[in-house]
C-alpha cells in the first residue's frame, strides 16, 4: 500500500491518458470536473502565497499534468455530447449544463459572445503575456549566472558566507535557470492548450448540430439551442481551470524581485505611498463635482481613497519621528559624555597612547558614519566580525582588531585602509547608490557614474536605487555600498595578513597547539626550531596562500626538515608537500585545477640561473629571459578572465620558491604551485605553455636577482 502511496502521481497520469479512450459515467465526470476547478485554485492559490519561484519549483511539470488532464476531460465531454441520444434531457453532464445555462441565461448569442471574450483573453491576454514573461526570464536568469557566480565568491572570500552557505547559493542559482529554462517550454503547453479548446468547441458546435439533426432530436432551432447551451457549458468548465492556471503561470515568472507574498507585497509598497493614493482621492473628489460627471460613485470613492490617504501618511510620519528620536538619543548621550580633547591630553599617559601603531586600521569620512555606527544601523562591524571567523576558519590565524574612526582630512565619501599605520588602500564609495558591475556581454546599457571596484578592478558604474532591478536584468551584479566597503577591507588584509603575524601571534598560537599536543611542541620549540624562524615559515605560507591552521604537521615537518637543512625556503618546501591535501582543496574546483606550465627547456634555464652565497640560494635570471616569462604569461592569464579560479602557474619543486617570488613584483594575484603540492586525484589541465619561442618585449618591472 506505501508503494502504490509513493508512486500515486505515476499512476494517476496513467489514469489521465486512460480518459482518451475510455468513456465515463455522467456522475463520475462532473467529480472529475469539479476536481479540476478546484485542483487550479489551489495552485493559484499557492502561486499567489509564495514569496519565491523556488518554494513551487515543480509547477512546470504540474502544468503539464494538468493541462493533460484537461484535455482528457475535454474528450470524454466531447464524447458526452455528441453521444447524446436523446434518452437524457439533454447532452452532456449537469454541471455542464449548468454552467451552460448560467452563462446564457436564455440569450444564445449572448453566452456564445460572452464565452468567445473570456477565450480571447485568456489567449491573446494572459496566455501570451506569460509566455513573453517566461522567455525573457529566462534568457536573463542564464545571462546573469556569471555575475550572481562573482557575488558568491565575493561573498566567500570577505567572509560573510561559508562554504557550506557558498555551495548552497549556487545549486539556487543553477535551480532557478533550470526552473526558467522548464517554464519558458511549459508556457508553450499552455499556449497550445488555449488554442485547443477552441478547436473542440468548435467541433462541439457543428459536430452536435449535423449529429442532432441526423438523429432526429428537431428542427435546425432547437437543435442548435441544445447544442449551443451544452458546448458553452463544456468550454466554461474547461476554459475557467485553464484561465487560473494561465493566471498561476504569469505570477509565478512574475516573482523574480519579491520580498514575501503577493499579498504582503501589495500592502507594504502601496503603504509606503500614502500620497499617491490621497493624490488620486482629490482627483476624483475634483471630477465628482464637474457638471455632467456621475457625481454620487466619484465622491463615494474619492473620499474613502482621500481619507484612507490621510490616515497612511499620518501613521508614515509618526514611524519616521519614533525612529529619528531613537537614532538621536544615543548620540546625545554620548556627546553628553564625551570629555574635551584638551582635558584629555593633560594626563601625559594618553598622550604616550598617540604612539601606538594599530595593525589594522580603517579611516573614512563623513558620509560613511551611517555604514559603521551600529547606533545608526550600521552593519561594518558585524560583518567584520564575521569575516575574522571565517578567515581563521580557513587560515588559521585570527586576524587582530581593526580599528575604524572617522578622518576629517578624507573626502565625505572616501576610506582608506592601513596595515601598521600606512595607506595599502584607498577607496571611495556612493552611499545613495548601488555598484553594478558590468559582465562580459551586458543586454543593454544602464546610466550611472562609471567607475572601477575597488577590491578586484571591474569596471563598474554607480547607479540609482530605482534603476537596480534594471541593471539586474541586464545581466549586471549589483552590490550595496556596505558590502563593495567590507568586501575591499577583507580582500586587502587577506592579501597583508602575513604582516599581521608577529611574535606574539605566533606564541598564541603555538600555546594553542600546546592544549592538544604538549610533547610535540617540547620538542620543536625551542630546541629544534626557534620562534622567529617558526614566524618566518608561517608569514611564508601565509604570504602564498598557504593556510596555517594544521600548525601541527607544519612543526613536525619543519623538525624532521632541519635535520637534513638549515635553509628555511627548503624546509617551506617541504612543509608545503606535507599539506598537499590542504593546498589542493584550496586552489582546485570540483577536481579540476587549470595551470599554466613551463617548457622543459625554460626549467633548464631557470635553474641554470640560480647562484648561491652565504645568505642562500637566489635567482640571478638574464632580462631576455624573464622578459619571455612574463611576457607570455601576460598572454596566458587572460584565459583565466573567464573562469572562477585563481590564476597558478604549475612548476617543479626545485625553482618553485624562486619564481614565486620573481612573478609577485610583476603579477601579485599568481599563485606558483609545484606537481609534488598537489594530489594524485586532481585533474590537471593545461591553458598554455611558456616557451623559449617568444619574442622578448620590455617587462613592466626590472629585476635581476630574487
Amino acid at each position: 500500500m506505501r508503494r502504490i502511496f509513493q508512486n500515486s502521481i505515476a499512476l494517476m497520469v496513467v489514469v489521465i491518458v486512460m480518459f482518451l479512450i475510455i468513456p465515463l459515467h455522467e456522475s463520475l465526470l462532473d467529480i472529475l470536473i469539479i476536481t479540476n476547478i478546484s485542483v487550479s485554485i489551489v495552485i493559484l492559490m499557492v502561486t499567489m502565497t509564495i514569496s519565491e519561484a523556488l518554494e513551487f519549483s515543480i509547477f512546470p511539470s504540474l502544468l503539464l499534468i494538468t493541462t493533460l488532464f484537461r484535455l482528457g476531460l475535454n474528450v470524454s465531454t466531447t464524447r458526452a455530447i455528441l453521444g447524446f441520444d436523446g434518452s437524457t434531457s439533454a447532452p452532456g453532464t449537469p454541471v455542464i449544463q449548468t454552467f451552460g445555462n448560467l452563462i446564457t441565461q436564455g440569450n444564445i448569442v449572448l453566452g456564445i459572445i460572452i464565452f468567445f471574450i473570456i477565450v480571447l483573453v485568456q489567449f491573446i491576454v494572459i496566455t501570451k503575456g506569460a509566455e513573453r514573461v517566461a522567455e525573457v526570464a529566462a534568457r536573463f536568469t542564464l545571462d546573469a549566472m556569471p555575475g550572481k557566480q562573482m557575488a558568491i565568491d565575493a561573498d566567500l572570500s570577505s567572509g560573510l558566507i561559508n562554504e557550506q552557505q557558498a555551495r548552497e547559493r549556487r545549486s539556487k542559482i543553477q535551480r532557478e535557470a533550470d526552473f526558467y529554462g522548464a517554464m519558458d517550454g511549459a508556457t508553450k503547453i499552455v499556449k497550445g492548450d488555449a488554442t485547443m479548446s477552441l478547436i473542440i468547441t468548435a467541433i462541439n458546435l457543428i459536430g452536435g448540430i449535423i449529429i442532432g439533426s441526423i438523429n432526429g432530436v428537431g428542427d435546425l432551432s432547437v437543435v442548435a439551442q441544445t447544442y449551443s447551451i451544452a458546448t458553452i457549458g463544456d468550454g466554461l468548465v474547461s476554459q475557467l481551470p485553464a484561465l487560473m492556471i494561465s493566471t498561476a503561470t504569469g505570477m509565478i515568472v512574475t516573482r523574480s524581485v519579491s520580498e514575501g507574498s503577493l499579498n504582503s507585497d501589495v500592502i507594504q509598497q502601496f503603504a509606503r505611498q500614502p500620497r499617491a493614493i490621497l493624490t488620486a482621492g482629490l482627483v476624483l473628489v475634483f471630477l465628482g463635482v464637474i457638471p455632467g460627471t456621475p457625481t454620487i460613485p466619484l465622491m463615494f470613492v474619492g473620499i474613502g481613497l482621500t481619507v484612507l490617504g490621510f490616515m497612511m501618511t499620518g501613521r508614515l510620519e509618526r514611524k519616521e519621528t519614533v525612529e529619528l528620536a531613537q537614532a538621536e538619543e544615543p548620540a546625545e548621550a554620548a556627546m553628553a559624555a564625551a570629555p574635551s580633547e584638551t582635558d584629555y591630553y593633560k594626563d601625559i599617559n594618553n598622550v604616550y597612547g598617540l604612539l601606538t601603531v594599530d595593525p589594522i586600521e580603517m579611516e573614512f569620512g563623513y558620509s560613511l558614519i551611517p555604514l559603521v555606527d551600529e547606533s545608526s544601523g550600521g552593519k561594518l562591524i558585524s560583518r567584520i566580525v564575521i569575516f575574522r571567523r571565517q578567515y581563521a576558519q580557513d587560515m588559521g590565524f585570527v586576524i587582530p582588531s581593526i580599528r575604524l574612526h572617522d578622518s576629517s582630512a578624507l573626502g565625505t565619501n572616501q576610506y582608506v585602509v592601513k596595515i601598521k599605520g600606512e595607506e595599502v588602500a584607498r577607496g571611495e564609495i556612493l552611499v545613495d547608490y548601488y555598484l553594478a558591475l558590468e559582465p562580459s556581454n551586458p543586454a543593454g546599457e544602464i546610466d550611472g557614474i562609471e567607475t572601477i571596484e575597488p577590491a578586484y578592478g571591474i569596471p563598474s558604474r554607480w547607479i540609482l536605487p530605482e534603476n537596480k532591478e534594471m541593471a539586474e536584468i541586464y545581466g549586471y551584479t549589483v552590490i550595496d555600498p556596505l558590502s563593495v566597503m567590507q568586501t575591499h577591507l577583507s580582500e586587502v588584509v587577506r592579501r597583508h595578513a602575513y604582516e599581521l603575524l608577529g611574535r606574539a601571534e605566533v606564541m598564541q598560537l603555538v600555546e594553542n597547539l600546546k592544549k592538544t599536543a604538549p610533547e610535540l611542541v617540547d620538542e620543536a620549540i625551542p630546541n629544534v626550531l626557534s620562534y622567529a624562524n617558526l614566524e618566518r615559515i608561517l608569514r611564508n605560507l601565509l604570504k602564498e596562500g598557504v593556510p596555517i591552521r594544521d600548525l601541527g604537521t607544519i612543526l613536525e615537518t619543519a623538525v624532521d626538515a632541519l635535520m637534513v637543512t638549515k635553509d628555511l625556503d627548503m624546509v617551506c618546501e617541504n612543509i608545503r608537500v606535507a599539506l598537499s591535501r590542504t593546498i589542493t582543496r584550496r586552489f582546485c574546483e570540483h577536481g579540476q585545477l587549470r595551470v599554466v606550465t613551463l617548457d622543459a627547456e625554460v626549467e633548464k634555464r631557470v635553474i641554470s640561473s640560480l647562484s648561491k652565497n652565504e645568505q642562500g640560494i637566489y635567482l640571478a635570471m638574464g632580462p631576455d629571459l624573464m622578459q619571455t616569462i612574463i611576457n607570455q604569461l601576460a598572454e596566458l592569464l587572460k584565459k583565466f578572465n573567464d573562469l572562477s579560479q585563481t590564476p597558478i602557474v604549475l612548476t617543479s619543486q626545485v625553482i618553485r620558491v624562486y619564481l614565486s617570488r620573481m612573478l609577485a613584483q610583476f603579477y601579485p594575484s599568481v599563485y606558483v604551485l609545484s606537481f609534488n603540492e598537489i594530489t594524485s586525484d586532481v585533474q590537471i589541465q593545461s591553458l598554455g605553455n611558456i616557451t623559449l619561442n617568444a619574442a622578448p618585449a620590455r617587462p613592466e618591472r626590472r629585476a635581476a636577482a630574487v
